[in-house]
């Protein structure tokens, strides 16, 4: 059968699109293998051609600013700013999805509104309550202030998806004498793995892929997060290139990889998320 004209139009947008997308990236990655004189008169320059990864080596170990200090200081952040939200929300999703309670419906209208807050809205008062309690410059605040922040979409998530789930081995097990604890992390936990392997995934790419909260919040150098280094690489007469490419490709990595781990996880669980409201 021949491809329908409309057919054949989205497919040529849809590649438009993706190639719009991909460019960028690949100026990024050019760039971070090939030696600084080679890009600067712009990374399509083909005329020489010589791949080496010094550039990685350089920014990884850098002298001021190395990038290895700032993904240790990532992963300390992002790793518990992913665990801690996702075990709140989970317990908080599930007694919306399971229970009823008075203001049931008007928390959880709250939650949902708290989505659309912007950082920078809240961003004054929450550096003043910071520096008041002693969290500022401290990766706990930081974890704390990820963690709130990714609160209420968890919840909203987690609650659409528990209403999916059939309440039928549940009743059987409260029948048998299992508690409502029981119940949550024995049977709807378990079941629940592609919606925790989604959450993961994003709320991990999120605080990881971060730099607004990380500037506010860190000031010491040597507490700086992969993000802040990427932008420090740069001098005050010269602006490495080269490096802030190399930078940029490792930082980028970490969430890919994350992403291809939970790939076969992470369309089943967005869509389980999202089929009731």
């Amino acid at each position: 059968m021949r491809p329908r004209k409309t057919t054949v139009i989205v497919h040529v947008i849809a590649w438009l699109i993706a190639l719009a997308w991909i460019i960028p990236f690949l100026g990024v990655f050019m760039a971070s293998i090939r030696p600084y004189s080679e890009i600067v008169s712009g990374w399509w320059n083909l005329e020489k051609f010589n791949l080496t990864l010094e550039n990685f080596l350089k920014v990884w170990n850098h002298k001021n600013y190395p990038l290895s200090k700032g993904f240790i200081n990532s992963f300390i952040i992002a790793v518990p700013s992913t665990i801690i939200p996702i075990l709140v929300g989970t317990l908080a999703a599930y007694s919306f999805a399971r229970f009823r309670f008075p203001t049931r419906d008007l928390l959880f209208l709250t939650i949902v509104i708290l989505m659309s807050l912007p950082q920078q809205m809240v961003i004054i008062p929450v550096f003043l309550l910071t520096k008041k309690l002693g969290l500022w410059n401290t990766y706990g605040g930081l974890i704390l202030l990820h963690s709130a922040f990714g609160l209420p979409w968890i919840v909203l998530f987690f609650r659409n998806f528990f209403v999916t789930l059939p309440v039928e081995i549940e009743e059987a097990a409260k029948i048998d004498g299992a508690t409502d604890f029981q119940i949550y992390y024995k049977i709807v936990l378990p079941t629940s793995l592609p919606a925790l392997a989604s959450v993961a995934a994003l709320q991990f790419t999120w605080v990881w892929n971060d730099f607004f909260f990380a500037l506010i919040m860190l000031a010491t150098p040597d507490r700086w997060v992969a993000t802040q280094i990427i932008p420090a690489l740069k001098g005050r007469y010269f602006i490495p290139w080269n490096l802030i490419a190399a930078a940029s490709v490792l930082t980028m990595a970490v969430p890919v990889i994350v992403y291809a781990l939970l790939q076969k996880y992470y369309v089943k669980g967005i869509v389980g998320g999202v089929i009731k409201g």
